[in-house]
């Protein structure tokens, strides 16, 4: 999910009552909260796509989850030790407990991976050990309902502990919300997943992709077992499901053995170890251009692609 999802879910946390465990146990929670996308450093030194085989493994799986709230803890209860030699440390500050830092700190983090599960991009729970990825398909990356939910509950809370009343109800009635919210954007998923009377059929491959704003519908896409093209059916909960139509509209291209290339070209075996619904088309100057049906865009060559420019494009089998 976005940083400020991860943000909010930290706020409103310790809203629930955490805060109060120890001095600094909001920054904890929050900084925590976003700690296994420090990841996203990688932009520095990897090139084009191999960002996309880097994010959401290393500084998501267990050892990292143990060691950044480490370093956090560290961190915070050195700033307050500084502070208090300075004479700046707020009076109103609890003591700060570096045990409870240290725990704060990692439900902030173990919460990251659980909410980047929910969506179609996927995660590597468990790397450096395995890296394979999990996908939630529940909620789209950017869930503005989940913004409004947690904005308003964290708002709530606050006011309500202004004015002296019982602040930690709306955020504990907030998290029920939003478990209850992700819960039935799971079910729609699974039931789509689950269904053996649609007219594409059960299919290990397929993926319900939600779409920005209206949560109770999906994006269907599957791979066509005649074709071998991927497909897509926007389905809505109640209404007859419309034909399927192709993810790309342009001249689709086989996609050959590149193992001999994976391993002298690191952005395409980063984009093959990622893609979960690679296709190829034709590219205008001539070869291919590599997409995932996920994150498709037709416009442009974006971040979701690479180009392979030597690589002739042959008619797919199926075509």
């Amino acid at each position: 999910m976005d940083n400020l999802t991860h943000s909010l879910v930290g706020a409103v946390l310790g809203q629930a009552g955490l805060k109060r465990r120890t001095g600094l146990a909001m920054p904890a929670l929050i900084i925590g909260a976003n700690l296994p996308d420090i990841d996203a450093a990688c932009f520095f030194w990897l090139e084009g796509a191999e960002h996309l085989g880097f994010r959401r493994g290393i500084t998501h799986g267990p050892p990292a989850l143990v060691l950044l709230p480490l370093v956090l803890a560290g961190l915070l209860w050195g700033w307050d030790r500084w502070q208090a030699k300075r004479g700046t440390r707020p009076k109103d500050r609890l003591p700060v407990h570096f045990g409870w830092l240290y725990a704060l700190g990692f439900l902030g983090a173990l919460s990251h991976p659980l909410l980047d599960w929910l969506n179609v991009y996927g995660i590597r729970f468990f790397e450096p050990f395995s890296s394979a990825w999990s996908y939630g398909d529940t909620l789209f990356i950017i869930d503005v309902w989940l913004w409004a939910l947690l904005g308003l509950t964290l708002w709530a809370s606050l006011r309500s502990e202004k004015k002296g009343g019982k602040w930690r109800r709306p955020a504990w009635i907030g998290i029920a919300v939003g478990l209850a919210y992700i819960g039935a954007n799971w079910a729609i998923s699974a039931g789509i997943k689950a269904s053996s009377h649609s007219p594409y059929g059960l299919q290990a491959d397929l993926i319900p992709s939600p779409p920005p704003l209206e949560f109770w519908k999906r994006d269907v896409i599957y791979r066509d077992p005649e074709t071998g093209r991927w497909m897509m059916i926007d389905y809505s909960p109640g209404s007859a499901i419309p034909d399927a139509v192709p993810v790309a509209q342009g001249q689709p291209c086989a996609i050959p053995d590149l193992s001999a290339l994976r391993k002298e070209d690191g952005e395409l075996d980063a984009f093959l170890f990622w893609s979960r619904a690679p296709f190829a088309t034709r590219a205008q100057g001539g070869g291919i251009v590599l997409h995932d049906a996920r994150f498709y865009d037709p416009r442009a060559r974006d971040r979701f692609s690479i180009a392979l420019p030597d690589t002739p494009c042959e008619e797919p089998a199926g075509e």
